[in-house]
């Protein structure tokens, strides 16, 4: 294994988890002290009143000095929950009190949906704070799907350059062409160059689009049956509606092959 997880709700005592200390320490393997607040100790629960940022911390920071008198300090730590403002308040409270690699993330978060919803806030306000090493997006769903989102949240944030960025309007009256098909079509074509730095936008109208989405290195603005294709907000062609696609790919391939 590259690292091994301890979840102190149900690790036992301090004799249990020395024997899995000498293991890894055999090994030279890291020891990831996992507090999930689902599982808090019932004594830190009865202690605290319930299950609460405190607990979470005053178990993580127990167990981490159990590996430490047990002679190893190869540890990371999380502390997840599934309350948003409870991992970021925990997150904020054991960040000063730590000197161990935090790995962060929003536990049981949910679908695709719900999940990217949580995470991305309470992800992004803990990281925001300067706080944590590496990041989980964890959802009920294909796990690729998490590691997208992951990388979405660093690039949001400006901790990740590269990779493929999408823009598309909200759709208004405006928008004459099927643009919600449209969007999701260009994302799947661009999965391919998902390791080429590209922003591209795909816009609802020539009306605002080539202007709002400026910064772009490529886009596309909707017409009457019809698409704008233009390169950082100047229109270089026109294309029929079922063109536009092809289109756009031939122009990325310019830039990005």
């Amino acid at each position: 294994a590259d690292k091994i997880r301890i979840n102190p709700g149900n690790i036992g005592g301090e004799d249990r988890l020395v024997k899995v200390v000498a293991e890894a320490k055999k090994r030279d393997i890291p020891i990831r002290v996992g507090v999930n607040s689902g599982s808090l100790e019932r004594e830190l629960v009865d202690k605290y009143g319930g299950v609460t940022a405190d607990g979470i911390v005053e178990s993580a920071l127990d167990k981490v000095g159990m590996i430490e008198r047990a002679g190893y300090d190869n540890i990371v730590v999380s502390i997840k929950s599934s309350n948003v403002m409870m991992a970021v308040d925990a997150h904020k409270k054991l960040a000063p009190l730590c000197r161990y690699p935090l790995h962060v993330g929003i536990t049981e978060a949910g679908s695709v949906v719900s999940g990217n919803l949580k995470s991305g806030v309470g992800i992004g306000i803990i990281l925001y704070e300067g706080i944590g090493d590496t990041i989980r997006v964890s959802l009920t769903g294909d796990p690729v799907e998490e590691v997208k989102s992951a990388r979405m949240i660093l690039r949001s944030l400006g901790l990740r350059s590269g990779g493929i960025e999408v823009v598309s309007c909200p759709t208004c009256g405006r928008t004459s062409i099927d643009l919600i098909s449209l969007v999701d079509r260009v994302e799947k074509m661009l999965e391919k160059y998902r390791d080429r730095s590209l922003k591209v936008a795909v816009m609802g109208c020539a009306v605002n689009g080539p202007g709002e989405a400026k910064e772009a290195d490529i886009g596309v603005a909707g017409g009457v049956g019809e698409g704008l294709i233009f390169r950082k907000g100047e229109i270089i062609k026109k294309v029929k509606e079922e063109e536009i696609l092809g289109a756009l790919e031939d122009e990325i391939a310019k830039i990005v092959l």
